[in-house]
């Protein structure tokens, strides 16, 4: 099987609307409203809860754990609540368009907590040339994302520019070139604060903002305390890692309600012999690796 093949057996044909593929091109993201219904937002939101109630502080754990935001990875394995999202056409149509040919790369949700969430501006992935793309990110509010319930912030156009504050584990073989006067020049002194042009992306519930993951961009702070759950579903391509290895847990649930074309674009078309249980994969954890090397044993 291949892509485009999968694509058309899950019912998908076509292409991004022209407005949508001049701001994934120009800007690095776009927002599509209406993906799914208010009584799939309010399902996917329970089900949240309910997995956030099980993991407590060790949410994430598969992947990353993120202080001050509540996270759970490996979802599909998990329950089956979610997979409606596995089908919005947007955002594989947008893979497709960035990646060529793709798989699942990692499945995170995601809430801030009341005066948390904020992150550091940042890339996800790194690139080797102009137009080198290695994942497309796309958030699913079951939410409002509101202006002050910790919105993401994205600098348009900033995927063209140098990769930037890359986490330690998504680097893979990419080897950093010194950055010329220019490009040192964009790098701000404090990650944290506000970057010149960025935008805050807000959406309502329902909405699918996709991200081009070498976009500079970062979730703000919860200054509300409103609820914000989203799901962070991400695309690579296929020559590359996936951030959580789905086969590495696969259930025999999960295989046998998965389609072959959804099988293949989640990298799982052969069941692991005794497959019968979610196995747990080594993972990562929140600990300095993630944003930078660990620390060498002299």
């Amino acid at each position: 099987m291949y892509t485009k093949q999968a694509l058309r057996e899950l019912g998908i044909s076509g292409s991004l609307s022209e407005a949508d593929r001049r701001s994934l091109d120009e800007d690095g993201f776009f927002i599509a409203e209406g993906v799914l219904t208010d009584d799939q937002c309010a399902a996917m939101a329970a089900a949240f809860d309910k997995l956030a109630a099980v993991e407590g502080d060790q949410g994430g754990h598969e992947v990353h754990i993120e202080p001050n935001a509540q996270r759970v990875s490996n979802i599909f394995s998990k329950t089956d609540a979610f997979d409606a999202c596995l089908a919005i056409a947007p955002m594989l149509l947008a893979s497709h368009y960035l990646l060529g040919e793709f798989k699942l790369h990692g499945s995170n949700l995601r809430e801030p907590q009341p005066d948390g969430g904020q992150q550091d501006l940042h890339a996800d992935v790194p690139k080797k040339f102009d137009d080198d793309w290695w994942v497309c990110n796309g958030i699913i509010a079951f939410d409002d994302i509101t202006l002050d319930n910790g919105p993401p912030r994205v600098v348009p156009g900033s995927h063209k520019w140098q990769p930037m504050n890359v986490a330690y584990v998504n680097i893979h073989d990419w080897e950093p070139t010194p950055l010329t006067p220019e490009e040192a020049a964009r790098v701000p002194a404090d990650l944290s604060a506000p970057y010149p042009g960025e935008v805050i992306a807000t959406a309502p519930k329902g909405s699918l903002i996709v991200i081009n993951s070498s976009l500079w961009h970062g979730g703000t702070t919860n200054r509300s305390g409103a609820r914000r759950r989203v799901l962070h579903l991400t695309y690579t391509r296929r020559d590359l890692p996936q951030q959580f290895v789905y086969r590495s847990a696969v259930t025999a649930d999960l295989y046998t309600r998965m389609s072959p074309a959804q099988r293949f674009l989640m990298d799982i078309e052969e069941l692991p012999k005794g497959a019968t249980a979610m196995t747990q994969s080594a993972g990562r954890n929140s600990g300095s690796e993630w944003w930078s090397p660990p620390a060498r044993a002299d």
